[in-house]
C-alpha cells in the first residue's frame, strides 16, 4: 500500500469545531465517471479506512482489474455494482483540516431525477460531471436545471476523462463555454469549470502535471475554499416549535420553554417575536443552549426559547421576529418535484408538512409541467408522474406561514404526504421557479371543498 492510502491521524474535536461544513452533491450522466470521482476524492484525501480499501481491492481483483475500482466506494447496492451505475443517493462524511463535508452522490439516470432532487435539496454546491468526449448532453442540461431550480448557490463543472482527449485545452474550453452559457441563463449564480481525470487523479486532489495550461484550483481545493457565507444565519429568523418543555419540578416550578432547531437566522434575548399562525406577540426573555443560558443563538443550533408572556404555543407553531414575519396563507403556489410512483392529480387530497407542522390539503390545480431538456412548459397536464417537475396550486385546511423558497430554502420548502400510508409524494418549493409560467386559472371550479 502506498503512502497516499495510509490513514492520517483523525482530526481532534477542536480542529473539527474550527472548520466549516460544506454540503455538496454530485451529478453526472451514466458512465461519466461520477462514482470514480467521488472514490478518487475520498482516496486521495486519505478519507478511507484501510479495511474499506482492502475490500474494494479484493472485489476489483476478483473481476480481473489491475487497479482498485474506486467507484465501488460509493456504489454499495448489489444492483449498482452489477450494472456499474448509481441508483440510490449515497451519503459520505469526511473532513480535512480546513473543512468538514457531507457528500451526496446522486444517480445520473433520467428515471432517478427525484433522487438528485433529494440529494441537492440541502446542498451548498453541486458538482456536475461531463465526459470530455461527449461534451454537454441532454442529461447535463437536466442536472444544471435541477441545480438552478433548487437554488444551489455554487456549481462546479468537472470535465472528466481529459486523459482520453489528450488533455487538450480547446476541448475543455469549448465545453466550459457551452455549459456556462446555459447555466447562467438558468440563473446559477456561480459556475467554476475544472478539467479532471478521475481515473488518473488529475486535478481531483493533486494538481495535474498533464494540464499545465490550467491555473485554477483542484476539485478538493475549491471545495475547501468556496465561501459559505450565504448560509441561513443571514436569512429571516425562524424557529419551528418542536416541543414545549414544562418540567414542573420544585427547582423549575414555572419554567415554560419552546424547543426546536433554528431553521434560519438569529435570535437574541430581548427580540420582539410573533407566534404564527396565531399572530400572538411577546419578547424573548431567555435562550437555553445545551443546558446553559445564552444571549444569542443562530441556525442550525437546537435551542429552547423562553418568552415574557404565557401564550398558547404548541408543536407546529413558528416563532419569528415581529418586524420580519411572513404572511400566512391557505393558498400555496409552488414548484414541485413528484417523487412517488403514484401520480399526483388535480383533486388529490394530501397532507402538507412544513417545518414541524402538518395540515390537510388538496391539490387545486396543476398549471404546468416543466420539460427540463428545453425548459418548455406543458400546460395543464392533469397529473404529475414520478420524476416530473411542475407547478401546483394547493389549498390547505389551516393557514401556514410560508417564505418564498428564493428567500429561504429551509422555510420555503415542504413535502406532500399520502394520508393513507404516510408515503412521501412530492417535494415542493414555494413561489416562482427559474422558469415559472404565468398563473393559469382553471375555469372548472371544484365545489367539493370542505375547508
Amino acid at each position: 500500500m502506498t503512502s497516499t492510502t495510509e490513514p492520517t491521524e483523525p482530526l481532534s474535536v477542536e480542529q473539527l469545531s474550527a472548520t466549516t461544513l460544506l454540503r455538496f452533491a454530485t451529478a453526472g450522466s451514466v458512465d461519466d465517471g461520477k462514482s470514480t470521482l467521488v472514490g478518487r476524492l475520498l482516496h486521495d484525501s486519505k478519507s478511507i479506512l484501510t479495511d474499506q480499501l482492502e475490500a474494494v481491492e479484493r472485489v476489483s481483483a476478483s473481476r480481473g482489474q489491475d487497479t482498485p475500482d474506486l467507484a465501488l466506494l460509493t456504489d454499495g447496492l448489489r444492483a449498482e455494482r452489477e450494472q456499474g451505475i448509481t441508483i440510490d443517493v449515497a451519503y459520505r462524511y469526511f473532513a480535512t483540516a480546513r473543512r468538514r463535508f457531507i457528500l451526496a452522490d446522486t444517480p445520473g439516470h433520467v428515471q432517478y431525477t427525484r433522487n438528485m432532487v433529494t440529494g441537492a435539496s440541502t446542498a451548498d454546491l453541486a458538482v456536475v460531471l461531463v465526459d470530455a468526449r461527449n461534451g454537454v448532453i441532454e442529461q447535463t442540461r437536466r442536472h444544471a436545471a435541477v441545480a438552478a431550480l433548487l437554488r444551489v448557490p455554487h456549481v462546479v463543472l468537472a470535465v472528466n476523462k481529459m486523459d482520453l482527449v489528450e488533455y487538450k485545452e480547446s476541448v475543455f474550453a469549448a465545453i466550459a463555454e457551452e455549459f456556462t452559457a446555459y447555466a447562467s441563463e438558468l440563473g446559477v449564480p456561480e459556475i467554476t469549470a475544472i478539467p479532471i481525470s478521475a481515473l488518473a487523479g488529475d486535478n481531483v486532489v493533486d494538481p495535474s502535471a498533464n494540464m499545465d495550461w490550467y491555473g485554477g484550483p483542484t476539485v478538493l481545493e475549491h471545495l475547501e475554499t468556496v465561501p459559505v457565507s450565504h448560509d441561513l444565519a443571514h436569512c429571516h429568523a425562524r424557529l419551528p416549535v418542536q416541543y414545549v418543555i414544562r418540567p414542573q419540578t420544585a427547582e423549575y416550578p414555572d419554567y415554560r420553554g419552546y424547543a426546536g432547531q433554528i431553521a434560519a437566522g438569529t435570535f437574541r434575548v430581548g427580540d420582539s417575536v410573533t407566534v404564527l399562525p396565531s399572530g400572538r406577540t411577546s419578547k424573548v426573555s431567555g435562550i437555553d443552549l445545551l443546558g446553559k443560558a445564552v444571549d444569542v443563538a443562530w441556525t442550525p443550533q437546537s435551542v429552547t426559547l423562553l418568552l415574557e408572556d404565557d401564550i398558547d404555543i404548541s408543536r407546529g407553531d413558528l416563532i419569528v421576529p415581529s418586524k420580519d414575519a411572513p404572511a400566512t396563507t391557505q393558498d400555496v403556489e409552488a414548484t414541485v418535484c413528484h417523487v412517488a410512483d403514484q401520480p399526483l392529480t388535480v383533486g388529490h387530497r394530501v397532507l402538507l408538512k412544513h417545518g414541524t407542522r402538518t395540515v390537510k390539503a388538496i391539490v387545486k390545480d396543476i398549471p404546468s409541467r416543466l420539460t427540463l431538456d428545453d425548459l418548455s412548459l406543458h400546460p395543464h397536464p392533469g397529473q404529475l408522474v414520478a420524476n416530473d417537475i411542475g407547478r401546483v396550486v394547493i389549498r390547505t385546511a389551516e393557514p401556514l406561514p410560508l417564505d418564498s423558497y428564493a428567500d429561504s430554502r429551509r422555510t420555503g420548502a415542504f413535502i406532500l404526504i399520502d394520508p393513507a400510508d404516510g408515503t412521501t409524494l412530492t417535494a415542493g418549493m414555494v413561489g416562482e421557479s427559474f422558469a415559472a409560467p404565468q398563473p393559469v386559472k382553471d375555469e372548472a371550479d371544484d365545489d367539493g371543498w370542505d375547508f
